[in-house]
């Protein structure tokens, strides 16, 4: 069973990027991210009464604040990022997350750590630099920038884990994602309503249609489905298995990207194994 959870949850979070890409041929990057937020916020919202009379009122705010680390931003981040980066690239990026969890935890949270932490976080690093540096066959200063919104994504994700880990973590999971959701709604539809999406013609005529369901499949499935999936996965296998799902999402993001006709070079997918081993290495 646990394997089945694994597998679901790799192909889900791996072929998110692509999805993005797919969504962004009708929609603009804000417009995407939001709908994909406030999907998930509305399949949270039957359960948001019961999740605030059960949370402390001290820790709202923190939980309101893992919203924007753990979802908000990085979704716009990565939207943005993939008007000039290819979806595999973007999906290769994600699997820094555990390397930046490490280094913010050691940095803001008297997190310590070992020796082969220290070196599985300087070879996830090495990593990047060879996929951002050498994975382009247009290299300019234009794709490194948008490269580097991707990274900032991931940067947001290790230090929501760590918020949540250190303030947050007698709150059952549940909990934190229903409030962190519900909490994006209406925020994101005023970034709608600013970006012209309800005025746009192409909503009547159709043509939106496309990405306005790519957002909302990313919202329900990628974020609220995924979500339970994980949590799942990590109590029928522990932690340490769950979070092997790290390695899965690129080999997935990988792979559609080859299917979609994105270039995948061999200094990519050099640099892909060269971050997983340093993932590997942070996670002993």
């Amino acid at each position: 069973m646990k394997w089945i959870l694994f597998i679901i949850l790799c192909l889900i979070w791996g072929s998110s990027f692509r999805i993005m890409k797919e969504g962004m041929e009708t929609l603009g990057p804000f417009q995407l991210a939001s709908i994909r937020i406030i999907s998930a916020g509305l399949v949270m919202l039957p359960l948001v009464r019961s999740a605030y009379r059960a949370v402390p009122k001290k820790a709202i705010p923190a939980l309101i604040l893992s919203g924007f680390l753990g979802t908000l931003f990085p979704a716009y981040l990565f939207c943005i990022a993939q008007t000039k980066i290819d979806s595999s690239v973007a999906g290769i990026l994600n699997a820094l997350t555990p390397i930046f969890t490490l280094a913010i935890g050691m940095a803001f949270f008297n997190l310590k750590v070992g020796w082969i932490k220290w070196a599985g976080m300087l070879l996830g690093f090495a990593g990047m630099l060879v996929l951002v540096l050498g994975a382009s066959r247009e290299m300019n200063v234009q794709y490194i920038g948008y490269t580097f919104l991707a990274i900032l994504a991931t940067i947001c994700y290790g230090l929501n884990v760590n918020v949540v880990n250190q303030y947050l973590k007698d709150i059952a999971p549940m909990h934190i994602a229903t409030i962190a959701f519900t909490a994006l709604i209406i925020p994101n539809l005023l970034v709608l309503a600013y970006t012209g999406y309800f005025t746009d013609p192409g909503l009547l005529n159709g043509t939106m249609t496309k990405g306005t369901i790519a957002g909302a499949v990313l919202g329900i499935l990628g974020t609220c489905i995924a979500s339970v999936i994980f949590y799942t996965l990590m109590k029928k296998a522990g932690p340490i298995f769950a979070s092997m799902v790290t390695y899965g999402i690129p080999l997935v993001a990988l792979g559609w990207g080859m299917l979609s006709g994105e270039t995948v070079t061999a200094i990519q997918i050099a640099g892909m194994f060269v971050i997983l081993s340093g993932v590997r290495l942070a996670n002993k």
